[in-house]
């Protein structure tokens, strides 16, 4: 049968949508198939309702919606937060995120040569998620101001002070405040959290906390505690709150700040669409209003902003470690 030239083109254009018929399936499982392909878990190194609990909730949120995935806050508080980051470091899964704060990156491995992880080598870094100021907060029957500083140099060691752990940007901070301004001899007791560095100070187990607003200026409102001043300039979210500064206490750079991490390890795909979705949602104006409104400056940093950041705050809080002394020990 002889086949005429028409006949030809309508048998070509057959066998190429044949061919598409094959392919079109496969292409489209390939892009249903983009990372993540489960719930994705967030893990976080303190209690429910601490700052980076808060913030991690709200970047999971925003997450979810956007990956059509379920995006689950674990929380597993313990040592200053390393619990966490060391399993997210261990993970496996190709879909366990982790949720940190300064220390976890920064002092954790200057001051514990046994740390089970090694944040440089062993975590991948995605973005900042958020920054803020920290203020001092003291007991409610307790001076203001200038004041204060008289005051807790008169306590001495009969005061105590609380953070959520040995090397924490509170307890680092705390002492290089209270050796400025002529404070000597008050005791650091670590919790698990900022919520219980809080009820540590409102039950008077403690007189003095440094901690980001969003936690401590609730119960300074409803006359609960009282805050002394803020670390670095006035602050859009301290607001009405004198500086430290002019007290003459000073640590200009000093801030707490969360951020989101992966294991090293973490496949290709999973690590671009981390890169390009996380710090594109905390731009947006819905994500940093609503972190706003819990006291972070929302940041949506790439991974090579996160990593100076990380090593120049190293050095900073290096320093304190090694002019006050401080060991784990």
């Amino acid at each position: 049968m002889s086949v005429t030239h028409g006949t030809r083109r309508g048998l070509m254009c057959a066998f190429a949508s044949a061919a598409l018929a094959w392919v079109a399936p496969t292409v489209q499982a390939q892009t249903s198939a983009v990372w993540p392909t489960q719930a994705v878990k967030i893990l976080v190194g303190f209690p429910g309702g601490s700052t980076p609990d808060v913030a991690a909730r709200i970047l999971a949120e925003a997450l979810a919606r956007a990956w059509g995935q379920p995006v689950v806050v674990e929380n597993r508080p313990g040592a200053a937060g390393n619990i966490a980051a060391d399993a997210v470091a261990k993970a496996r899964d190709g879909h366990t995120l982790g949720v940190v704060i300064n220390g976890n990156l920064t002092t954790a491995p200057l001051l514990n040569p046994r740390l089970p992880f090694d944040p440089a080598r062993d975590l991948g870094f995605v973005s900042l998620l958020g920054t803020a100021p920290l203020v001092m907060v003291t007991n409610a029957d307790k001076p203001g101001g200038a004041e204060f500083f008289a005051a807790a140099r008169a306590a001495g060691a009969s005061w105590n002070y609380g953070s959520v752990g040995v090397g924490s940007v509170g307890h680092l901070g705390m002492e290089a405040l209270l050796s400025q301004a002529g404070v000597n001899g008050v005791v650091h007791v670590p919790y698990n959290g900022n919520p219980a560095v809080l009820t540590a100070l409102m039950s008077g187990q403690v007189q003095i906390g440094l901690m980001p607003p969003g936690i401590a200026l609730p119960q300074a409102q409803a006359g609960k505690v009282r805050v002394v001043g803020v670390t670095g300039p006035a602050s859009p979210l301290a607001p009405g709150v004198l500086p430290l500064n002019t007290m003459g206490v000073t640590l200009q750079d000093l801030e707490v700040w969360t951020a989101v991490v992966a294991p090293a390890g973490l496949p290709a795909a999973a690590r671009e669409r981390l890169e390009r979705d996380v710090p594109t949602l905390l731009r947006s104006p819905e994500v940093r209003e609503r972190l706003l409104a819990v006291g972070w400056q929302s940041q949506g940093t790439g991974p090579d902003a996160m990593r100076t950041r990380v090593e120049a705050e190293a050095r900073l809080l290096g320093d304190i470690i090694t002019r006050q002394g401080i060991t784990t020990q």
